[in-house]
């Protein structure tokens, strides 16, 4: 029982505005308990790829094209229909039996034109008939040759994503991810980019912004203003429910990719999480990247995710950049730009061959390759110095960005390999990064690189250019580039 004090203070206050500000706190909690409870909801989902042979249409069959009347023969004329009465015994005596002999001769005249009527139409039916079994089985061909040609367009397909080809590849994510509901209104914009060189697919994906977690803690009636009025959320509190989520987004991205990976053409996912908002210090529209990290399918496959804490995993897990200060949209720099691995910035290989009047890479020397290198860095805007091949100490290039805060003395290696850039390779730059006092170790290559190299360089100075980057970056420069592997 309370005090007489507070009964007629709570006597006092409105049921109405009471349960007012109840029902509005309930909504607040439940909509923060549904943010942090993202990863839980889509673990409760089970994925799994698409596969394409279900995406064969069934054969169909033409309809009929046959009249239903047409489908049984009409009945020939019967000759007892047109046969006329013979007139009795006593007709006779008064012409009766002329009468009947011209009657008969009539009848025989339209039984003959009834029998020919009969014929004609029957004709008419027959060739209706077979007219219209032609048509449908024109029709039926060209169904099933509809048919044929779409099967045949996702075998195609099949084989194109299992060979892993860039742009099949990455249509099949792209297509698996915008099917993806997205929960609380959250943005739907993503994109997908494969790299076939590294089996590395990229994403680009949209975060809501802070907005999306309540302000607001709870509600209460006050009594002064006769109002509901709102209990703000502590800042702290505001932002780390904000980083728990966009936390639990990237995991979910993985888990999603994976998942979905039915032709096992992916072991290294790059994600990027974007925020689309409008900056109050210029009012312009940005896109800040606000997390970036990059997974290996084994380092995924190691996660309890019902268990774990989603910051806690994304930072020392997988070495993951985080805003620190989202409110402000503050960006972190990505480990892989999207634009690097953009299937439509990156033209197929061997598909004009022999009309590209672009380099083959390929076909450089090593000393020649550097060059295109150092250029390719200096067009970047770096100041840049390329060390002789003898006693270079495991450099090829140092690039000096002039840059405050984010510049400094890159180390690079560059590698003309056509197989897979080995782990070893990339630990070796690692030391000589740490040797050399650099800021960062840079190692481009016309190949590819391994899971074990981006699992080795998460957390570490270390940006890793495969050659769908270097044909990216070459293409951002304006530099005519290709890389086309020699015929075997």
């Amino acid at each position: 029982m309370g005090f007489p004090s507070e009964r007629h203070a709570r006597s006092d206050r409105p049921p109405g505005r009471t349960a007012e500000a109840a029902q509005r706190t309930a909504a607040v909690q439940e909509r923060v308990l549904a943010l942090r409870g993202l990863l839980a909801a889509a673990l409760a989902t089970e994925v799994s790829g698409t596969d394409l042979q279900t995406l064969k249409r069934a054969p169909r069959r033409a309809p009929p094209s046959v009249a239903e009347a047409d489908l049984v023969a009409r009945p020939g004329p019967v000759w007892a229909a047109f046969l006329p009465h013979r007139p009795g015994p006593f007709a006779r005596w008064f012409g009766a039996e002329r009468r009947y002999a011209r009657r008969l001769a009539e009848a025989e005249d339209r039984f003959a034109e009834a029998i020919q009527r009969h014929r004609a139409a029957e004709e008419a039916r027959r060739a209706r008939i077979a007219r219209a079994t032609r048509d449908q089985a024109d029709q039926q061909r060209r169904l099933d040759d509809a048919t044929a040609e779409q099967h045949a367009r996702i075998d195609e397909y099949q084989r194109a994503v299992e060979s892993r080809d860039r742009r099949a590849v990455s249509r099949y994510f792209q297509k698996a991810l915008d099917r993806t509901p997205e929960p609380c209104d959250f943005p739907r914009r993503r994109r997908a980019g494969y790299v076939p060189e590294s089996t590395l697919l990229a994403l680009e994906w949209d975060l809501p912004d802070l907005s999306v977690v309540p302000a607001e803690w709870a509600y209460r009636y006050d009594k002064e203003r006769d109002a509901v009025v709102a209990v703000p959320r502590p800042e702290k509190e505001l932002r780390l429910l904000y980083q728990q989520l966009v936390a639990q987004c990237a995991l979910r991205a993985l888990h999603l990719v994976f998942g979905n990976d039915r032709y096992g053409v992916v072991d290294t996912v790059v994600f990027n999480g974007m925020v689309e908002s409008v900056d109050l210090a210029t009012g312009r529209t940005v896109r800040p990247c606000l997390i970036t990290l990059r997974a290996t399918r084994e380092q995924f496959k190691a996660l309890v995710l019902e268990q774990l804490d989603p910051v806690a995993c994304v930072r020392h897990y997988f070495a993951a950049e985080v805003s620190r200060h989202p409110e402000e949209l503050q960006p972190v720099e990505p480990v892989l730009d999207f634009d690097l691995a953009d299937p439509r910035t990156i033209e197929p290989m061997d598909v004009i061959r022999e009309i590209d009047s672009r380099p083959n890479l390929l076909e450089l020397t090593p000393d020649e390759f550097e060059h295109l290198v150092h250029n390719l860095l200096t067009r970047m805007g770096l100041e840049t110095r390329i060390f002789r091949s003898r006693n270079d100490g495991g450099i090829d290039c140092v690039a000096y960005d002039p840059r405050p805060i984010t510049g400094g003395k890159f180390v690079v290696q560059a590698k003309l390999y056509t197989r897979t850039v080995p782990p070893a390779a990339v630990r070796d730059l690692f030391g000589t990064v740490v040797d050399a006092g650099a800021t960062k170790g840079i190692l481009i290559t016309t190949s590819g690189f391994g899971p074990s190299s981006y699992q080795f360089a998460n957390g570490k100075p270390l940006q890793l250019i495969d050659g769908t980057g270097l044909l990216a970056l070459c293409h951002q420069h304006d530099i005519p580039a290709r890389i086309v592997p020699r015929a075997s």
